[in-house]
């Protein structure tokens, strides 16, 4: 290519891009160069001088190889190419002295600092440190911040990276960090010491390369090497983030971010890094039944028989939870139709077209938001629903591009035009909407759908990207429910339809109220609002205790992979539906999960490719409907307290306190 220079880095010639940094070039060639404020997410800072590398024709000094281009270098004197030499001994005698510098006032806290056995600096010092120091000056000490109750601190230990100073101005869009003084003066600080207010902030605890953040509800309560980890992904919201699952023993001990390009880059929410007591508290480990209006503890073959009993010869209705994998939603479906009955995931009430996957999924990619310079928000407020989606977004933005929305206004972390708060809005936009020739995406979310003409909201969404030559993406809030409308488990007369039934087979539906009268079986992980209704309650796997399939908003089938067991008696959700299937007459036509999966593909072909966004053919769109008035409603009220695993959480329950507090309260004259 002819856009490709050649340089040779310690004798090996290759080919990089010359936009690209020294320490991306070393990296390209398979060389780690050493660095504590370089990160290829945020900007450059140069302030670590940790990568320094010996330019060979350059200055007679070591360069920061994260802040010269490889444009910068000169070619020989004969025209040969560029040569960079990162393990000379300039470079490693320049490296010890950095190294030096930075243990001057880094306190001995290695035994007890929680970022043991994970920390840059503790590796580093490995490498390049001596086992002496000349400077006998007293270390100097810093005043710890408090950031609130997810990130602890310990600024004594802090060696002034920035990373965080970056991470929140430039992702996560607050204000609320920076470094005053000067020379040894200097500290990192939050301004007028106020508390972080961000869903993102935790991420600052992964970028730090000290112990000077750290993780306050997981502090001191296990070691790396103590842990098992697990890769999965998350169901928080339903962007479907990789995270990994560190266990001890049973015990869910944190979870942290993975680097995935197509969905969440390498962040995650505070609600998924801080949800994991959630899984160990209000859990439903033995079956139940009702009796005389109280709950008693029940044997499983009871409880299956009684649930067999109760569904004969009544109306039946399945509703599918937010929160449950593709594979039990499939095996529930598969169980009503076999019965007679029918099923519904849409619990919310949003009117997704049925078989339409484009109408449902969209057409656009996650990753098309990097591209994008014009983005229309219909009925959706992003930094609550997916906020690092919203952090992507953010990005499209600072790179120049226009973020219109339509809905209730709100702090989205960037500036964008509010061209209304409904349907009218919508409606003119479409009316006046143009053809344009840069990169657009249409994001349309659950808060518009749920109307009663939510079809035809959705239309209009579908009508404008298609006039602005648009992607469409439709944001879902629930993890579970594009898996479940691939499975089919929708209805002709939607949620409405579904309660009418005589016995209801809730299976994880928590965000729903059933009224009284039907006779309501309960499968789900934790004892909230379903349980309570419940005549019988079978318990079951929470996702972080079983294999599971996941379809993300974009259409992107993931695999959830067990990182530890259930409480109790407590099974996996698609056993429990095979159990129940033979105890009701109405075998289920597999055995293992395999089985089970091979028969969802015949179903939902899309489903085999794990990871993989399948194009979306949408379905002619015909004449747009007209848009009454009536502004869109919101789609989560309390961004902490979405799910059942989330409300069983204390630290979720604090931070939702938190914010309730935070936001302005009404003065009596309003």
């Amino acid at each position: 290519m002819a856009d490709l220079k050649k340089i040779v880095i310690d004798g090996t010639e290759v080919e990089v891009p010359p936009e690209m940094t020294l320490i991306q070039a070393c990296e390209q060639a398979g060389i780690e160069i050493p660095r504590f404020c370089y990160h290829e997410r945020l900007s450059i800072a140069g302030n670590c001088r940790m990568c320094l590398v010996e330019v060979v024709g350059g200055p007679p000094k070591p360069a920061a190889s994260c802040a010269m281009q490889v444009r910068d270098l000169r070619p020989g004197k004969d025209g040969e190419p560029p040569v960079v030499k990162t393990n000379s001994p300039m470079v490693k005698k320049a490296r010890e002295g950095v190294m030096e510098f930075l243990l001057i006032n880094h306190p001995l806290d290695c035994p007890i600092c929680d970022q043991g056995g994970e920390c840059d600096l503790q590796d580093q010092a490995m490498a390049y440190g001596v086992d002496f120091s000349r400077y006998r000056e007293p270390k100097r000490a810093a005043v710890d911040l408090d950031l609130g109750p997810l990130v602890e601190t310990h600024m004594t230990r802090c060696i002034s990276c920035t990373r965080c100073v970056r991470f929140t101005t430039e992702v996560a869009g607050i204000t609320q960090m920076g470094q005053i003084g000067r020379g040894e003066d200097s500290e990192i600080t939050s301004y007028l010491g106020e508390t972080l207010k961000s869903n993102l902030q935790g991420n600052i605890i992964d970028l730090c390369p000290v112990g000077a953040l750290v993780s306050k509800p997981y502090a001191f309560t296990a070691r790396p090497w103590e842990l098992t980890k697990t890769e999965t992904v998350d169901v928080m919201d339903a962007q479907g983030a990789s995270i990994r699952v560190d266990t001890k023993g049973r015990e869910v001990m944190r979870i942290l971010p993975r680097n995935h390009d197509g969905t969440n880059e390498e962040w995650i929410s505070d609600k998924t890094r801080f949800v994991w007591d959630g899984l160990r508290r209000q859990r439903l480990d033995r079956p139940y039944i009702r009796e005389n209006g109280k709950l008693r503890p029940a044997s499983w073959p009871e409880a299956l028989d009684a649930a067999a009993a109760a569904m004969k010869d009544r109306k039946l209705a399945g509703l599918v939870g937010d929160l449950a994998p593709v594979e039990a939603a499939f095996a529930l479906r598969k169980l009503m139709d076999a019965m007679g009955g029918v099923t519904e995931c849409r619990t919310d009430g949003a009117k997704l077209p049925a078989g339409d996957r484009a109408g449902y999924v969209g057409t656009a990619a996650i990753e098309d938001i990097d591209a994008a310079r014009r983005i229309v928000l219909i009925g959706t407020n992003p930094a609550v629903e997916a906020p690092v989606l919203n952090a992507r977004i953010r990005k499209a933005w600072l790179r120049g591009a226009d973020v219109s929305v339509i809905g209730q206004g709100a702090d989205l972390t960037y500036d964008y035009a509010h061209l209304g708060e409904g349907r009218e809005a919508l409606f003119e936009l479409v009316a006046q909407a143009e053809e344009s020739d840069v990169p657009a995406l249409v994001i349309v979310g659950m808060g518009a759908l749920r109307g009663a003409d939510g079809a035809d909201v959705l239309a209009n969404a579908r009508a404008l990207a298609d006039a602005m030559g648009a992607g469409l993406l439709v944001l879902h809030t629930a993890a579970g429910r594009v898996g479940a409308m691939d499975a089919g488990a929708t209805c002709a007369g939607g949620i409405a339809e579904a309660l009418e039934a005589e016995a209801i087979y809730n299976l994880g539906a928590d965000e729903i109220e059933i009224p009284a009268g039907p006779f309501v079986i309960y499968q789900g992980s934790h004892g909230d609002r379903g349980a309570h209704r419940a005549d019988i309650i079978l318990p079951s796997a929470a996702w972080t205790e079983e294999q599971g399939l996941f379809v993300n908003t974009e259409g992107r089938p993931q695999l959830a992979l067990r990182s530890g067991f259930a409480p109790g008696e407590a099974k996996e959700n698609w056993a429990i539906l095979r159990a129940l299937s033979a105890e009701a007459g109405y075998q289920l036509p597999f055995d293992t999960l395999a089985q089970l999966r091979r028969g969802l593909i015949e179903t939902a072909p899309e489903l085999a490719e794990i990871d993989a966004v399948p194009e979306n053919k949408p379905q002619p769109l015909g004449e747009v409907p007209k848009l009454g008035t009536g502004a869109f409603e919101a789609a989560l009220g309390d961004f902490y307290l979405t799910n059942p695993i989330a409300r069983a959480s204390q630290l979720m329950a604090e931070l939702s306190q938190i914010a309730a507090g935070r936001d302005p309260q009404p003065i009596a004259a309003e």
